[in-house]
C-alpha cells in the first residue's frame, strides 16, 4: 500500500505542475521542451519515491513495475508522435534509454530481494 501511495504522489506532483503551468490535462499535447520538463519531473519524483521506499526497508513490488511501464509508455507514445510529426526527438531518446537502464537496475534489486 505504501508503494501505491508514494508512486501516486509522484504522478500527482507532475500532473499538478502540468495543470498549474499549462492548464491542460494531456501531457502528450505539450510542445517538446514543455513535455521534457513534465517528463523529467515525473521520472525524478517517481524514482525518488522508489529509493525512499527502499530506504525504509520496503521492497520493489508489482505496483512499482506497473508504474515504470506506464511512465515508459507515456514517453514512447510521445516519441512516436514526435517521429510522425517530424520533430526532433534526441533528448527524449536519451531520457528513455537512461530510464530503461535505471528500470533494469531496479528490477535487478527486486530479484536480489527475492533471492535473500
Amino acid at each position: 500500500m505504501k508503494n501505491l501511495i508514494s508512486h501516486s504522489v509522484s504522478i500527482g506532483i507532475s500532473m499538478f505542475w502540468l495543470v498549474s503551468e499549462h492548464h491542460i490535462y494531456n501531457p502528450i499535447l505539450l510542445k517538446g521542451p514543455d513535455f521534457l520538463a513534465f517528463y523529467l519531473i515525473l521520472i525524478i519524483t517517481f524514482y525518488l519515491s522508489i529509493f525512499m521506499v527502499r530506504l525504509i526497508k520496503g521492497s520493489v513490488s508489482g505496483i512499482t513495475t506497473f508504474f515504470m511501464i506506464f511512465i515508459l509508455g507515456v514517453g514512447i507514445v510521445k516519441l512516436i508522435r514526435g517521429l510522425m510529426l517530424g520533430k526532433p526527438i534526441g533528448f527524449l531518446v536519451i531520457i528513455l534509454i537512461v530510464e530503461v537502464f535505471v528500470s533494469l537496475f531496479i528490477m535487478s534489486m527486486k530479484v536480489k530481494d527475492k533471492l535473500r
